[in-house]
């Protein structure tokens, strides 16, 4: 199949969050298939092209926007994986250096950004000699492009045979802007109705992907059916419901090719399942770079997240009072909330033989992170798939996690002999809650036999993207039209 990845992020050009990894490694496995992918997103001014080596086409594109047609650049870049990465460059988006905003809050016009994005990669298959047979597209950022199909196929024959994908990485986010922004963007008055993009009076482009893409996934069987409810689904739970027949959930993967220990060079040594003993010297690395006594008997967490109230950083704050009693080390990296922030930080200086805060992140840091902790944090209060837990598995790091969407799917609770499980799971997202999974696992630390089986055993899961590309192209085949003629040349 030809298949076209439409995302507002993807590795290793441009990263926000888990989106950014998932639209660079599931290529690579589908292309690993036999499948041509490309891959289109958008060229931030951060992005640099030379080291990048990204080749600047000739040819523009004349992209319809906002009543006049802009000329949008276009950069190519060949992955080693074979993946084929268009970025586009025009107005509102080279010139800063943010993906979705700076310093917390979004840019005014995003509408007009990813408006371009969606639009664009649509006139940047049309120049192609075909068009492709599925596209594939991620969060609300990219979620006009079925829309916008759906619309210009009436006028192109090529378009209408298009197949598409929406995944929605995470529901909280949906894309709202003002209804008079949809003739802005390209669509008629008719496209404003309830049954289209209308939405509590506003118009939102994830519920427009979600009435038009053909099929719609999330990222795990557990947050699939979490925001078919009230209580998960933001609000949208009604629009999904109504698709349910189209909708499932798949689990996310992991590039082992990135997330690997015994290649990483980040690392101070490496290791691997087989023999993971020199992970003892990657957490020496770690309390050395950081500034915390050098103390093996001591149990660290680990912690590298966003800081907001859905990563339950606020639950580590809340339990700190009682934590930092235990003869425990924390290290924790990540950026977001300044009240958040603020509680983190006065820990770290309250108690720095204890506590390290480092805001600005830092990618060999976050690495060091997940190979020099003992426990992993992932105490979110909602969680679509998480990939930290899945990250943290593969360097040796025991996963502790709210029992919440895709850390539910992936992490299997340790029994009281540590002999069946992978980590450490609570249900209530509250303070005490943390730290009741928190001691569970400190006292696992404390029985070294026992606890060097479990490291074990937690490296040996398979996160790799394999499965899960598997699942992604089964849904595009039943998706094409020969699948749908397979049942009646069944029956003949």
């Amino acid at each position: 199949m030809d298949i076209v990845f439409v995302s507002p992020e993807v590795v290793p050009f441009s990263k926000v969050g888990g989106l950014a990894d998932v639209a660079g490694a599931l290529p690579k496995s589908l292309r690993a298939l036999g499948h041509k992918v490309t891959v289109v997103s958008l060229l931030y001014g951060s992005i640099d092209v030379s080291a990048h080596a990204l080749a600047r086409r000739l040819t523009r594109l004349k992209v319809p926007l906002a009543g006049e047609t802009v000329s949008v650049e276009i950069y190519e870049a060949r992955l080693p994986s074979g993946v084929n990465v268009v970025l586009l460059a025009g107005p509102r988006v080279t010139d800063r250096p943010g993906v979705y905003g700076e310093h917390g809050e979004p840019y005014p016009d995003n509408h007009l950004r990813f408006g371009m994005l969606c639009r664009g990669a649509i006139e940047w298959m049309r120049a192609q000699s075909r068009v492709p047979d599925v596209v594939h597209v991620h969060d609300w950022a990219a979620s006009l492009v079925p829309v916008l199909l759906h619309h210009l196929a009436t006028d192109d024959a090529r378009l209408a045979g298009v197949k598409t994908v929406l995944t929605i990485h995470n529901l909280a986010h949906q894309g709202i802007f003002p209804l008079s922004t949809l003739a802005v963007v390209g669509l008629p008055e008719s496209y404003a109705s309830v049954d289209e993009l209308e939405f509590y009076g506003a118009a939102s482009w994830l519920k427009g992907a979600i009435v038009h893409a053909g099929a719609i996934t999330t990222v795990s069987p557990t947050y699939a059916r979490e925001v078919l409810t009230p209580d998960g689904g933001a609000r949208m739970d009604g629009v999904l419901r109504a698709r349910a027949a189209d909708f499932t959930g798949v689990l996310n993967g992991v590039d082992p090719a990135v997330w690997n220990p015994a290649t990483d060079p980040s690392l101070a040594t490496r290791y691997d399942a087989d023999d993971p003993t020199a992970k003892h010297r990657c957490k020496s690395d770690l309390q050395q770079r950081t500034g915390l006594p050098l103390r093996p008997e001591v149990p660290v967490f680990g912690m590298v997240a966003r800081m907001e109230s859905q990563k339950g950083v606020d639950l580590l704050a809340a339990c700190a009072p009682t934590l930092l009693r235990q003869d425990v080390q924390v290290v924790v990296q990540g950026s977001g909330s300044p009240a958040l922030m603020e509680a983190v930080a006065a820990l770290a200086k309250e108690m720095p033989d204890k506590v390290v805060y480092r805001s600005e992140f830092d990618d060999a840091l976050a690495h060091r992170i997940y190979a020099g902790s003992d426990f992993f944090l992932v105490p979110s209060r909602f969680e679509p798939c998480g990939l930290a837990q899945m990250y943290a598995m593969r360097y040796g790091t025991v996963p502790v996690v709210r029992a919440t969407g895709g850390l539910r799917d992936s992490v299997v609770d340790c029994d009281n002999d540590l002999t069946t499980g992978t980590g450490f799971l609570f249900e209530e997202p509250t303070g005490e809650g943390l730290y009741s999974a928190m001691a569970r696992a400190i006292g696992a630390f404390q029985r070294r036999g026992p606890f060097a089986k479990l490291v074990r055993r937690v490296m040996r899961g398979d996160w790799s993207w394999d499965r899960s590309a598997r699942r992604y192209q089964s849904l595009y085949t039943a998706l094409l039209p020969q699948a749908e003629e397979a049942p009646d040349a069944a029956r003949v």
